[in-house]
């Protein structure tokens, strides 16, 4: 047996592997479902009445959805450029900081003035502080790997020692939290009665810019090239440190900009627990679209459904929310094998 390169591979049938991936994944969890002394019928059904079956349930999981799109769209844009950032929840929590440090000040500043502002400052420090790990693997070969998931625990450190000391709130009544924001730091409700915001407005017109900005610009032919293959790129002539560069700055800003949404959009305020682990779970997200940033979208509401549906599962039926976990995990697998699969083709030989 032998793998053999497929000449193209189009975006139908990609499609239609994901899809077929994504069952198989639920077939296998329904074992799991069963296991636990349930219907697995019953079981996907309260997963979608929990997750989409009413006005406050869509809100919820949209909102969920919201900085799973930003770090998604953060793994991506690296990944494609092969500048492997784990650092997604470190680059949350820096957004969320510059949130807290810009939005407690400036109440008289207009929210068309504020939230722009919060938005491309959290993007600014996202990026910067990404182009450390990024210029080391530049210059001194260290990888990167290693630095940004390290980092994510340096930030927590950090944000842990900001809440319990410079920036405990004197009226939290003793809770390990930031001051809020002012008003105009926060972001409008998109539908009444809900906490779906702003920010989810602003994350899929980011996934839109990402797509377009890879597709159609010269920078991101470069970050592709790059990424497709490091030697061919410097026999072009490309600029390969400006281009990793380049993807640093717009990965790590992406994921900022997730803290910021996530502060000003739903909590108002800095607590450790701001983040159950999005930067991470962009990195699913981001494989289970297969970098595609239109699909990390998709992917993205799709994790956001497993969750939200999963807690209402378990209320319902008494099955360990951990089901969602599981889910979420098989289907990453189920479409990595199928992503390879539609790439090689498996040959006698």
């Amino acid at each position: 047996m032998r793998l053999e390169l497929r000449e193209n591979t189009s975006i139908p049938r990609l499609t239609a592997a994901i899809l077929i991936a994504v069952g198989v994944a639920m077939a296998v969890c329904s074992v799991l479902i069963i296991w636990a002394g349930a219907s697995p019928i019953e079981g996907w059904h309260l997963m979608i009445k929990g997750a989409l079956g009413s006005r406050f349930a869509l809100s919820e999981t949209l909102t969920r959805a919201t900085p799973l799109i930003f770090t998604g769209l953060a793994a991506a844009v690296a990944f494609r450029a092969k500048l492997w950032n784990i650092g997604g929840e470190g680059q949350f929590y820096i957004g969320a900081c510059v949130a807290v440090l810009l939005g407690t000040r400036g109440a008289n500043l207009s929210p068309l003035v504020m939230i722009p502002y919060l938005f491309a400052a959290g993007a600014i420090a996202g990026g910067l502080f990404l182009l450390v790990p990024t210029l080391l693997k530049t210059y001194l070969n260290v990888d990167e790997v290693v630095t940004t998931l390290l980092l994510n625990f340096v930030v927590l450190l950090f944000v842990n020692w900001l809440v319990f000391g410079p920036w405990k709130d004197p009226m939290s009544m003793g809770w390990p939290q930031s001051a809020p924001v002012v008003d105009a730091a926060m972001l409008p409700i998109l539908l009444a009665k809900t906490r779906l915001h702003l920010g989810f407005a602003v994350a899929v017109l980011s996934a839109v810019f990402v797509w377009w900005f890879m597709a159609y610009t010269t920078w991101g032919f470069e970050m592709r090239a790059v990424g497709a293959g490091l030697k061919a790129s410097t026999f072009a002539g490309m600029p390969i440190t400006r281009t990793i560069v380049r993807t640093a700055l717009l990965s790590g800003g992406l994921a900022a900009m997730a803290g910021v949404s996530e502060l000003c959009g739903v909590k108002g305020y800095l607590t450790t627990d701001l983040s159950p682990g999005f930067g991470y779970t962009g990195i699913v997200v981001a494989m289970l679209a297969a970098l595609n940033p239109l699909g990390i979208v998709a992917s993205a509401i799709f994790v956001a459904i497993i969750y939200i549906g999963a807690d209402f599962m378990s209320r319902a039926i008494n099955i360990s929310n951990y089901i969602a976990d599981v889910t979420t995990a098989v289907s990453l697998l189920s479409v990595l094998m199928a992503v390879f699969l539609t790439k090689y083709r498996i040959k006698r030989g």
